[in-house]
């Protein structure tokens, strides 16, 4: 089954809202100029309010490898979803620092040479948004599914994001039968706070692609 990954979580309100509609993860934004950033602190107190079953992912754009150890420490995140230019050797080199923790890759698609570089990375999970040029993630713009069927090729579970909502979801999980679907935008009624029907669409409309 699809799994579901809601993203920009800062408040504890609608964290537990999601994990209670039986979200897989819960994505922390740990980037400074992000609209959903949050900080390591209230990170922290959010986890805590968290059932175990739930993947807590932390988000970083080109940032520090002694930042994000002091930040994990602090939060016990459990997934690192590096969303910026980090290179092979920067990923190779943070998964050693980790007894435990698994890394997301994000790459921006915008046509079939953005897949090129993706398998280099020997990470756990390729995550695919959508290319906008400036803007590092969380667009609310669709890319071309084609290309994400051509990245699971590359052998790594994938995490569908890019413009997905509860209105598409269900198309977009039937058509490239994802590891997991993520969404920010696609869920909030204002930047930093969720919707809670639109989350519950949102996941039905995976399980319901899914039977």
């Amino acid at each position: 089954m699809v799994k579901v990954k809601i993203c920009g979580i800062t408040n504890k309100k609608d964290a537990v809202w999601a994990s209670g509609l039986g979200v897989d993860y819960l994505g922390f934004n740990f980037y400074k100029n992000s609209p959903r950033a949050v900080s390591p602190k209230n990170a922290r107190e959010i986890i805590a309010q968290l059932p175990p079953f739930i993947g807590t992912v932390g988000v970083f754009v080109n940032e520090e490898m002694k930042v994000i150890k002091s930040i994990v420490k602090k939060t016990g995140i459990k997934v690192l979803q590096l969303h910026g230019d980090e290179t092979v050797e920067y990923c190779g080199e943070l998964k050693t620092m980790f007894d435990g923790i698994e890394i997301i890759k994000a790459f921006r698609i915008e046509n079939e040479e953005s897949l090129q570089k993706i398998p280099a990375y020997d990470v756990n999970y390729y995550l695919l948004d959508t290319y906008v040029p400036g803007v590092e993630g969380g667009t609310g713009e669709v890319f071309n599914w084609d290309l994400a069927v051509k990245a699971k090729e590359f052998g790594k579970p994938v995490f569908l994001a890019g413009g997905l909502n509860p209105g598409n979801v269900k198309e977009a999980a039937g058509k490239v039968t994802p590891y997991c679907v993520d969404t920010a935008s696609g869920v909030e009624r204002l930047p930093r706070r969720k919707d809670y029907d639109r989350m519950h669409d949102f996941i039905e409309g995976v399980r319901n692609a899914a039977g």
